[in-house]
């Protein structure tokens, strides 16, 4: 077959035909199929016969497609394709401003903020958009709130109201204009023939697609082996743990679905507009949106790394909830064990967290402490030692001083430097919170000893060796590093 015309993709045409006649799993979300002669887009995996080569146009995003004037199909159902992997965005910028999209800085707050966070002008910011994703901001966060409000429909039992509010919409009015405007029916015929839940139930279950393989067992036990009692709960099927979104607790768990390529994530929190944030939140904590055919495609040419890729297919970095939190285990966890580590944080959390109620039949009756509760704490008395007691208030205060923050847009160099400014904290540990909290692909501790070991293969690397080697890995050095852990 012909290429198809007009492509407003970075791939190949010829890959994405390929991958359409086929419906290639490894392509859904990564791509999608816009039809001429119907005004539809929809994913590489539509069930949908084939249309005719001439009414073809490939994008790069949902957001893409709905910019160029095309709708949503609804047998697909392209709110139930894995996300696009946000380290697929050409700049560092772009991959920032995602972040902040999908956490919602667009459904509260206007496009010269969302430019003024990542330090551009709006002009610019369009630009960027445009050229790297087809489409512009409030494209991208307009088909983000329209497909998260479809899915929170056709998969829970959430009311109207509350859906409209979670999905970020600032009235239901907008919220039923979007769906008109979009499908040509208001949201509740998607609802005709299901029973709307409780208005004061608090509990939801969603789906959350991710692209094969993936290895969560790997996930569970490197989870599993920093829990924290009462806070983290990790048993062979599921992690739970407890949370804090706008002020209000609450808590969360994730599990595999089995005979499908997603995770089915349970959120227990009393406010709707909770849900986005922690769905994005738990989304990148699971690294559910990356591409293990990218990832594969470029470690496998390094001789030291090839072998691990086969042999762990599905490697994802395990990201963490909360940055703050990550920065204290981070520091607690300085020159001693894991198990060691652990031992420090329950201390640290028994003492100094604050009791949840609502979570202690579910095993996470605590949340972990925040900075105010840490700036000022004795935490010698936890047995912990004088100069990481001190770099773990140091922390706390550059948080409460705006000194230091933990946003997941931040460049990962900016951030090393905020970091590395304190007292106590090294390139190794700024780049090893940068790698988990703010989910960096290309974060890098390479004064790590194991590290230096695994990669030396019988001789221990030196820090400049190892940086020189990982040139090769980049922009996706901290997989290599976790395939490089899982080695030693």
């Amino acid at each position: 077959m012909q290429a198809a015309a007009v492509p407003a993709t970075s791939l190949d045409p010829r890959v994405c035909d390929q991958a359409r006649l086929t419906r290639d799993a490894r392509f859904d979300g990564l791509f999608y199929v816009a039809v001429t002669s119907t005004g539809i887009y929809c994913r590489p995996v539509c069930p949908a016969p084939s249309p005719r080569v001439k009414n073809i146009r490939y994008y790069d995003s949902a957001a893409a497609a709905a910019a160029a004037g095309f709708r949503p199909c609804l047998r697909c159902r392209p709110e139930a394709a894995p996300g696009s992997p946000l380290h697929r965005a050409k700049s560092e910028l772009v991959a920032g401003a995602l972040r902040l999209i999908e956490q919602g800085a667009l459904d509260d707050g206007s496009l010269p903020e969302l430019a003024a966070r990542v330090g551009v002008g709006e002009r610019h910011l369009r630009r960027v958009f445009a050229e790297e994703l087809g489409a512009s901001p409030l494209d991208v966060a307009a088909t983000r709130r329209l497909l998260f409000a479809k899915q929170l429909l056709t998969e829970t039992a959430m009311p109207i109201a509350r859906i409209a509010e979670a999905s970020g919409y600032a009235s239901l009015r907008r919220f039923n204009a979007a769906f008109v405007a979009t499908y040509g029916k208001p949201p509740r015929d998607f609802r005709r023939g299901r029973a709307a839940a409780d208005a004061g139930a608090d509990e939801l279950v969603l789906r959350l697609p991710y692209r094969a393989p993936y290895d969560f067992d790997h996930l569970l036990g490197f989870y599993g082996r920093r829990t924290i009692p009462g806070v983290e709960a990790v048993d062979d099927r599921s992690y739970r743990r407890s949370v804090v979104v706008a002020g209000v607790p609450g808590w969360f768990d994730v599990a595999a679905l089995p005979g499908d390529d997603a995770l089915a994530l349970r959120v227990h929190h009393p406010s709707s507009s909770a849900v986005g944030t922690i769905v994005a939140r738990v989304k990148r904590m699971f690294d559910v949106d990356a591409d293990p055919r990218a990832l594969e495609l470029a470690l496998r040419g390094s001789a030291l790394l090839k072998p691990l890729v086969r042999r762990w297919p599905g490697q994802r970095l395990p990201g963490a909830w909360d940055g703050f939190e990550l920065a204290v285990r981070a520091v607690l966890g300085q020159q001693v064990s894991v198990a060691a580590a652990r031992t420090f944080a329950a201390r640290v959390a028994a003492t100094y967290g604050t009791p949840y109620a609502d979570g202690e039949a579910h095993g996470v009756g605590v949340l972990f402490p925040t900075p105010e509760r840490l700036v000022d704490a004795p935490l010698e008395q936890q047995g912990i030692i004088r100069a990481r007691a001190s770099t773990i208030r140091g922390i706390a205060r550059a948080v409460l001083d705006g000194r230091l923050a933990f946003r997941a847009e931040q460049p990962l160099a900016a951030f090393e430097r905020d970091l590395v400014a304190l007292p106590g904290i090294g390139a190794w540990t700024a780049h090893y919170i940068a790698m988990r909290a703010l989910a960096q692909p290309d974060a890098f501790p390479a004064a790590d000893l194991i590290l230096r070991r695994a990669a030396g293969q019988g001789r221990t690397l030196s820090t400049r060796e190892l940086e020189r080697l990982g040139e090769n890995w980049r922009p996706w050095r901290a997989y290599a590093v976790m395939l490089l852990w899982r080695s030693s």
